[in-house]
């Protein structure tokens, strides 16, 4: 007696779905449009802002933690490194926030909530397949979003003050070539950092089938932990929040290179990464698709 095979000639679940056929599908997607235009604006609206409202007065003085970073704007005009390291703090805490959840929150319950997820598992793309090409298609928006706004600050902030070394506010200042490479360090970290952000958004995406929901939802955790940080009755639990060290970075453009709080930070944001992360595959390998 002949044994039928149980799936089709030729069929390949690695190859069901790939990377390039869902990149240009979100890369269609009017919200990836939205977000590329928003990051592209703000920094001409920044330069406007310097201009109307005057260049930070640099006073000089050394500070420590937050004090420190806030003296980042009073060097904003000085060149067009400091002008791409000022937008990258003014943006790191949350507007930098939003692509990423909403590149990862909108992935899989968008598909739900067009009643299209059933029909793309039964194409038939294995679960697992799914998953793990929208997860990389949401890292590599997500990467993009996060490099494009220092990448076009420097542009911009080039032209309108000049390539000169990064000044630090304590009145010291470090070349423009070791300042690029301590540039991309801190972009590095910050999309590290989001990845928080990214596991939660992704999680929240394979539970419901309303986008808005999973992408406001970790808008929302991210926010709690923020507030959660500020408790300084916390004490040193505050150390085990992804947002206690979200600007560790402000350490890679100091005058002496801190690896410190950078590796802390990212320790712990790729700890809660990987957890998220495996909650969203084990929960959607169990979860009765209906829509």
């Amino acid at each position: 007696m002949t044994v039928q095979s149980e799936t089709a000639s030729g069929y390949r679940p690695g190859s069901t779905l790939p990377f390039r056929v869902e990149a240009v599908r979100q890369l269609r997607r009017r919200r990836t449009t939205v977000v590329a235009v928003i990051l592209s604006v703000l920094p001409f609206v920044l330069v406007a802002a310097f201009a109307i409202g005057g260049g930070g007065d640099d006073d000089g003085g050394a500070g420590g933690g937050r004090e420190q970073r806030i003296d980042l704007m009073d060097t904003a005009t000085a060149s067009g490194l400091n002008f791409a390291t000022s937008a990258l703090f003014l943006s790191a805490g949350f507007l930098l926030v939003i692509p990423v959840a909403l590149f990862f929150g909108d992935t899989v319950a968008s598909e739900a909530g067009w009643s299209s997820l059933r029909y793309l598992l039964a194409a038939p793309v294995p679960r697992a397949r799914m998953l793990w090409s929208k997860l990389l298609v949401a890292l590599t928006f997500s990467l993009a979003a996060i490099v494009l706004l220092p990448l076009l600050s420097l542009a911009v902030g080039t032209v309108a003050y000049g390539w000169q070394p990064l000044q630090s506010p304590t009145g010291s200042s470090i070349p423009a070539d070791d300042a690029v490479f301590r540039l991309a360090l801190a972009v590095a970290f910050v999309f590290v950092s989001q990845l928080v952000t990214a596991g939660l958004a992704f999680w929240l995406s394979t539970i419901t089938d309303a986008p808005l929901g999973a992408v406001g939802g970790a808008v929302g955790l991210t926010i709690v932990g923020n507030l959660l940080d500020a408790v300084e009755a916390l004490g040193s639990w505050r150390e085990f929040l992804p947002a206690h060290w979200q600007y560790a970075w402000a350490d890679a453009i100091q005058p002496q290179l801190e690896w410190t709080g950078m590796i802390k930070g990212v320790s712990v944001s790729v700890s809660f990464a990987l957890v998220l992360f495996a909650l969203a595959f084990r929960g959607f390998g169990r979860k009765d698709v209906v829509s």
